[in-house]
């Protein structure tokens, strides 16, 4: 985008520093025709300037007003002999003014051709465009020297007066004057319009990045736009010259904001330059506002010699960031800086001072345009820039996160192997213990009784069948339950079997299907199972039962879900003095024998695992058996 800015600006800069007078230049015959009608070069008017006395002289034409009485308004009348003109095949005629103003009435012979605005009424400017006037057939005389009346009025400081006149066929003519309509206002329409997009573009971007570069081009754009329109803006709703004043201030602000937009992308800002920027910004928008107060031009000259000063000062840092530091963009802000600044000499010198000959046309729009362009390939450039930086952000990211990943694996794995080896190692201090409280408690009571002299059979034997029991346990509970308490409460069943049988004991059966619940321990089904293994131990030892019911069912309705165990025997019962649910005591005989530990052994159990334990007679009759009531709250998963 930049190397086509380069381009543009190489292929237009020879045209458009050419001086206006001489873009339409034509072959000129011995009597001043030309193929496409006759040259006006002279008139006679009568001039009438406010503040001084009239004045009657011969005038060449182009005419500035503006330069034979600055700072002054008044009536000009400019009669011109149009000698005899021949119109191929009687075709109509017409004439092309090149610019007059402001407030004009031309007549033919004392026919009115056309008026431009009122006369005197500073609400219309004809002075904008060229104006095309058809003459009429009965009018036109090609036999004949014809008479032709201008009559303008005009206000000071607004550029008036009398350019070029032609007068021949309409059909050329009409055809060059389209031509002055493109250079002139199509152009013109074409600038405002690509200013005010860009411009609130760049406010755009502003507004999201608050980049100053983009904000100090929207100031510039959005004023140079009022600069474009009032070259094609006729009927202006600001009356003047309050309206001159506005357009030469957004001017002044235009061309200082565009050298602080340079800078700006060069990325050069002196602290004395950019203070020398703002301060010639300001003095010109002083001395604008001054000039057209006061009636002064000259102030409004000063203040425009030092916008193209500041502009020179800048080019060197462009200069040196292209031709040293080899910046492309400081190449084609150097192309543009210079294109600028020769086409601001042409308008000061050439348009507002009218040295060198004159020139009616400014040429500073054009040039200007350019940095139009240089805008939008800079934010082609700087997009297509974040995108890429973006693509290898994202790349960069992606690598770094795939190496996080694998780090966390690493992680991960050796995380879990030692929650392994943590597994483990408390599930051998869970077997060790389980070992030394259940088997090896078992057999130290074994070792007591051996050595006594004369040991009990019967009760060598309990001891050894009790160390067995535990010692199964200890093996059941390392054995995978998933999660399912009917196959623990079924291993439990296999084991005791054998003693019921040889005990005469009928087990009754009846454990409902329980659903899967949470995850628990293999230490709380050891638990579970030693509080049962307690409860038929005491049947079996004390209870002199024949028959035991256990009952299992799932609760899970209510809050907390629980599983109930209910194991009922019939035997002897539990004493007055040691039974209920809140006893401590074991199942007596008839001889009413000291309570042992177990009961307290199982409501320890109970309580470690979060359950109820309730132990109490089977019925309301003494000797009717006696009922244990384990509620186990367990939730699903």
């Amino acid at each position: 985008m930049l190397a086509a800015a380069t381009l543009s600006l190489l292929i237009l800069a020879p045209a458009l520093l050419l001086p206006a007078s001489t873009g339409h230049a034509r072959s000129v015959d011995a009597a001043g025709s030309l193929p496409d009608g006759m040259d006006v070069r002279s008139a006679e008017a009568t001039l009438e300037p406010d503040g001084l006395p009239p004045q009657v002289r011969r005038v060449q034409l182009p005419f500035r007003w503006d330069h034979a009485f600055p700072g002054r308004g008044g009536k000009a009348t400019y009669r011109i002999e149009l000698p005899a003109v021949a119109v191929p095949e009687g075709g109509p005629a017409a004439l092309l003014l090149s610019g007059v103003g402001n407030q004009v009435t031309i007549s033919l012979d004392g026919a009115l051709l056309a008026s431009f605005g009122s006369l005197g009424n500073p609400g219309y400017d004809a002075a904008k465009g060229s104006q095309l006037v058809p003459v009429a057939a009965a009018l036109h005389r090609s036999d004949q020297p014809q008479q032709l009346v201008i009559r303008t009025t005009l206000q000071r400081q607004r550029g008036g007066g009398l350019a070029s006149i032609r007068y021949g066929a309409e059909a050329p003519l009409a055809a060059l004057y389209r031509t002055q309509q493109n250079w002139r206002n199509n152009s013109a329409i074409v600038y405002s319009v690509s200013l005010l997009l860009m411009g609130g573009l760049a406010g755009g971007l502003w507004l999201r990045q608050r980049d100053a570069l983009y904000g100090c081009f929207a100031l510039a754009a959005l004023s140079g736009v009022t600069r474009n329109l009032d070259r094609v803006w006729p009927e202006v709703p600001v009356p003047w010259p309050l309206w001159g004043a506005l357009v030469a201030v957004c001017y002044a602000c235009h061309i200082g904001l565009i050298a602080r937009f340079v800078l700006l992308v060069l990325d050069r800002n002196p602290p004395w330059l950019v203070r020398s920027i703002y301060g010639a910004l300001a003095l010109s928008v002083t001395l604008a506002c001054a000039s057209f107060a006061l009636a002064r031009p000259l102030l409004w000259t000063i203040g425009l010699v030092v916008l193209q000063v500041t502009a020179i000062v800048c080019l060197p840092y462009v200069i040196h960031g292209a031709l040293v530091a080899r910046r492309r963009i400081a190449g084609v802000l150097m192309a543009a800086g210079m294109l600028a600044i020769l086409a601001g000499a042409h308008d000061l010198l050439l348009v507002r001072m009218g040295l060198f000959g004159g020139a009616y046309y400014t040429l500073t729009p054009h040039a200007m345009f350019f940095f139009v362009v240089i805008l939008a390939g800079l934010v082609v450039e700087r997009y297509s820039r974040t995108v890429a930086d973006y693509g290898a952000l994202n790349a960069s990211l992606s690598a770094r996160v795939a190496e996080r990943e694998e780090q966390l694996r690493g992680a991960f794995e050796t995380v879990r192997l030692q929650q392994q080896e943590q597994a483990v190692l408390v599930e051998r201090q869970r077997i060790m213990r389980e070992i030394h409280d259940g088997v090896g408690s078992q057999l130290v009571g074994l070792l007591n009784v051996v050595t006594q002299p004369a040991p009990d059979r019967a009760v060598v034997e309990e001891h050894v069948k009790l160390a067995l029991d535990e010692m199964r346990m200890a093996v059941d509970s390392l054995q995978p339950t998933q999660d399912d308490l009917s196959t623990v409460l079924a291993t439990l069943r296999y084991r005791l079997q054998p003693r019921l049988d040889a005990a005469g004991i009928e087990l009754v059966w009846n454990v409902a299907l329980i659903p899967t619940i949470e995850p628990f321990a293999a230490q709380a089904a050891l638990q579970l199972q030693r509080i049962l293994l307690e409860a038929f131990t005491n049947v079996l030892k004390h209870a002199a039962a024949t028959r035991i019911v256990m009952q299992v069912s799932w609760h899970g309705d209510e809050a907390p879900p629980l599983v109930r165990i209910v194991l009922t025997d019939n035997g002897r019962g539990l004493s007055r003095t040691t039974g209920g649910t809140g006893g401590t005591g074991e199942r007596v005989d008839a001889a009413a024998r000291p309570a042992g530990h177990g009961i307290s052994n199982m409501r320890s159990r109970a309580q470690a695992i979060g359950a109820r334990l309730e132990i109490e007679p089977a019925d309301d009759q003494a000797g009717g058996g006696t009922r244990v009531r384990l509620e186990w709250p367990c939730a699903m998963p």
